[in-house]
């Protein structure tokens, strides 16, 4: 097992004069959700996500020597434009990562990125995001260490992009990845995600997730401020209990192809995230009317139709409809005549489970 002492790198800081690298890196939905975290972006409890495929960042990472060590240097383009306000958050990120990655602050880099999904619009970007520059400063790393071994290329990559958001650790692989130590779970740590080390039914095997943008704009409360929240929160010990419950329940099904008991965890999963915001000090409502609409339409369906479609929730107003491939025309003719109305501008978005981080030639 690693631990955080082994991903302080003790090689060389001599290395290429410049160059660069590219991955993409792609969002993930929690079934079981993180909510509340320790110091130095510790979970407070575990989680389960399905890693997508469409919804994705793409980074680029330019770099040049610099001739003396002044400090962290970076330019920060997205979608082509400077980006100011990002800067903050990768300036806190590159000190965060310092210990671990000194060599960081020899080179000055250039990071072009974009997203293939509307950004802040509770769609995880923040963890496609990080994960993909943690592939890139990763890519670099190797460069000055090519003996490394792959299994610790991904490892070191998921625990550097849980330092710039806690979720992004799960968008390094693909296709179940699990975070934050479980006692059933073989080779879980709060250090890294790691792949979901069971054998996963062929049921969920391509699984359907069509996200239905409700709202695109800014989300109402950050993830950091939300994830504070549970500092003091009345209910948070049953909540964190709750959640290592949910995931021994999810490892079972994940094997086992139970898609009705799929549907309770997963659903009681979104609702509890956004009760425990309602109930914390400030509250929030994370919802909009259009959110419980679609809620409510999708239980209609399923019972009548029986199709096993359900939904699940981030920390907004979006809702991720989620369902086996071989129900899909079925899915998204319902989606197309009952569900696109609620939608912001009739947008959505068709993602499946994914294989995580890619490198671009």
């Amino acid at each position: 097992m690693l631990l955080e002492k082994d991903f302080i790198y003790n090689g060389t800081l001599e290395g290429l004069e410049k160059g660069s690298f590219e991955w993409s890196a792609p969002s993930n939905i929690a079934l079981v959700k993180y909510w509340g975290k320790k110091e130095h972006q510790i979970p407070a409890n575990p989680s389960v996500s399905f890693t997508l495929n469409n919804c994705k960042t793409v980074t680029k990472l330019s770099f040049v020597k610099k001739e003396s060590d002044n400090g962290f240097s970076f330019d920060l383009l997205f979608e082509g434009k400077e980006k100011e306000t990002f800067k903050p958050k990768i300036q806190k990120f590159f000190e965060r990562i310092e210990s671990y990655c000194p060599y960081l602050k020899n080179y000055h880099f250039t990071i072009d990125t974009l997203n293939t999904f509307p950004h802040s619009s509770g769609i995880a970007s923040s963890a496609s995001g990080m994960a993909a520059l943690a592939m890139n400063i990763m890519n670099l790393e190797k460069t000055l260490n090519p003996e490394m071994e792959e299994s610790y290329f991904y490892s070191k990559a998921s625990f550097l992009a849980r330092l710039g958001s806690g979720s992004a650790c799960r968008s390094v692989k693909g296709n179940v990845v699990v975070w934050g130590a479980h006692k059933e779970i073989e080779g879980s740590t709060d250090l890294f995600g790691i792949t979901f080390p069971e054998t996963i039914h062929d049921v969920f095997n391509n699984y359907q997730d069509t996200i239905l943008l409700v709202d695109k704009g800014e989300k109402q409360v950050s993830s950091t401020v939300g994830h504070d929240l549970m500092h003091g929160h009345p209910f948070a010990e049953q909540r964190f209990e709750q959640a290592h419950e949910n995931l021994s329940k999810i490892k079972t099904i994940l094997q086992n192809g139970d898609l009705e008991n799929f549907i309770k965890v997963v659903e009681s999963e979104a609702l509890i995230l956004h009760a425990v915001m309602m109930t914390s000090v400030p509250y929030y409502i994370l919802m909009k009317p259009n959110t419980l609409e679609i809620i409510n339409r999708i239980w209609k369906y399923r019972s009548e139709t029986g199709v096993p479609v359900c939904f699940t929730l981030d920390a907004g107003a979006n809702v991720h409809v989620l369902y086996p491939q071989q129900v899909k025309e079925k899915v998204l003719e319902f989606i197309q005549q009952e569900l696109v109305g609620y939608c912001q501008n009739s947008q959505y978005i068709c993602d499946e489970i994914g294989k995580g981080s890619e490198k671009i030639n």
